[in-house]
């Protein structure tokens, strides 16, 4: 169901060989990919040390912005799970010296809860 989850918009879990692949420039020595789930074309990565949030942008996606977030800097997460007329979960993290959360929309699968499950034991 993984191809059919990520173009519906759904989280679905990545391949982590290929994932640790992609994100090895931008690891720090030592720091390992856990888990990682797609959305689309974006992607939230978890480490051992940090959260990664990418956004692919343009038609191409040749263009992306990786948002590193440290554990230890949230403060807060909430779950806006969907109804039956809404087609996605909202995910909202709250980081510290922020007052706007950083939010992504998930899609209506479990992934949503898989990702706020890690999030409950990292942060």
């Amino acid at each position: 169901m993984g191809l059919i989850d990520t173009l519906l918009g759904h989280a679905s879990e990545k391949n982590l060989d290929k994932i640790a692949e992609d994100f090895a420039p931008l690891l720090a020595p030592g720091e390992n990919v856990q888990r990682a789930f797609g959305l689309i074309r974006d992607l939230i990565v978890f480490t051992d040390r940090r959260l990664i949030l990418t956004n692919k942008q343009g038609v191409t996606g040749s263009k992306v912005e990786y948002l590193s977030v440290p554990y230890r800097s949230i403060v807060m997460f909430s779950i806006e799970t969907a109804g039956h007329f809404d087609m996605e979960s909202e995910l909202r993290i709250w980081i510290s010296g922020q007052a706007a959360p950083i939010e992504r929309s998930l899609g209506r699968d479990a992934g949503a809860r898989d990702i706020v499950a890690l999030l409950a034991q990292k942060a």
